[in-house]
């Protein structure tokens, strides 16, 4: 066989062979994200971690330039070299897919979380409803605290360098309860491509090549906390969108800052909230009248912000996005994120905050 096939083929074999391994997520949980990754995990982010900025973001600019520069070159080649050029891309793509593979993305063919945590899939409007009257009674609660006005937003007195340290004072707190959430070796950057990420509407994301969590530096920073232990919990292994918004969650309630606590509960509340928008709208209306405005204004904050960056770039790279989730064992795609709510709900079914 020609060297020049090897890759591609290669390729071929990785597609077959993820198809296989997606009917085996016990084998999976076992021996990768609870055996080799957390070896591969562990080592990027000692010897990346103290690095101060994002090392995987370097990567990607040198990556983008070289990309460009080699497309550029070979422009006027394409007619005669098509095959050879063709089958180059190709072997590139297989090399980026084996790598994103080993050493992260085959978390998603794990075993889900639910079952890990023994919570139930599905619920009902009553767990919905419960669930959201818990948790607008403690956001307003944690929102009077803060502000001694039911009327003011809340302002976050923190840096983002100090939300990266406190937040492994919720973690630690949640791994105390469930061993699996423990998190060590902190490796969490704000992102050098902070507004391009705005633009394409993320918060934040994980390099899967280099393990570091990286954190849109530019949103609002009531929300700095939560989406930074959402982005902490793609580093731990767990690759679902939903389990990592309901993990970052939980690291952010269990946070003994007040600050911490708001950021998770009135993010929880959105989600909520949106939720009974799409399901009822009278009981929508009627349990929105029971939410501190203080809230709304920080809800408002948020809004703002995303609005003045929304073009067709966000909704090209969420359509982007939400096809690839849906290659890689994520069925409901970017409506994903909101899927936490199931274990959010079941989990809290009949406990108190």
């Amino acid at each position: 066989m020609q060297r020049q096939y090897i890759l591609p083929l290669f390729f071929l074999i990785q597609i077959v062979f993820l198809k296989i391994i997606a009917f085996f997520p016990e084998v999976v949980e076992r021996f990768y994200s609870n055996g080799l990754y957390l070896f591969i995990s562990k080592i990027s982010r000692i010897t990346l971690g103290k690095i101060p900025f994002s090392v995987g973001d370097v990567i990607y600019g040198i990556l983008i330039v070289l990309l460009v520069r080699w497309l550029w070159k070979t422009r006027k080649s394409w007619k005669l070299e098509w095959k050879d050029n063709l089958l180059k891309m190709i072997s590139c793509l297989s090399l980026f897919y084996f790598f994103f593979h080993f050493l992260w993305a085959m978390n998603y063919y794990r075993e889900p979380l639910f079952e890990k945590m023994k919570i139930e899939k599905d619920y009902t409007d009553a767990d919905l409803l419960d669930f959201t009257k818990k948790l607008i009674a403690k956001t307003n609660e944690i929102q009077l605290q803060l502000t001694k006005n039911d009327s003011l937003k809340v302002v976050f007195p923190y840096s983002q360098e100090q939300v990266f340290d406190m937040n492994l004072n919720g973690y630690k707190t949640l791994s105390n309860q469930y061993s699996f959430f423990t998190y060590t070796n902190p490796s969490i950057k704000k992102s050098l491509f902070s507004l391009p990420l705005t633009y394409m509407g993320f918060s934040g994301y994980l390099n899967p090549f280099t393990n570091e969590a990286q954190v849109n530096d530019l949103m609002p920073m009531y929300n700095f906390p939560v989406t930074a232990c959402h982005e902490m919990a793609h580093q731990m292994g767990f690759a679902s969108e939903s389990e990592c918004n309901f993990i970052g969650f939980l690291a952010s309630v269990k946070n003994k800052d007040l600050y911490f606590q708001y950021s998770g509960y009135s993010f929880a509340l959105r989600y909520c909230l949106n939720n009974w928008y799409v399901r009822d709208e009278k009981v929508f209306k009627q349990l929105k009248k029971t939410v501190h405005p203080g809230i709304f204004k920080n809800y408002k904050e948020s809004e703002i912000f995303w609005k003045q960056y929304d073009t067709f770039i966000d909704k090209g790279f969420h359509y982007f996005y939400d096809n690839f989730l849906k290659l890689n064992q994520q069925k409901d795609g970017m409506e994903g994120y909101s899927k936490f709510v199931n274990l959010a709900v079941n989990h809290y079914k009949g406990k108190e905050f």
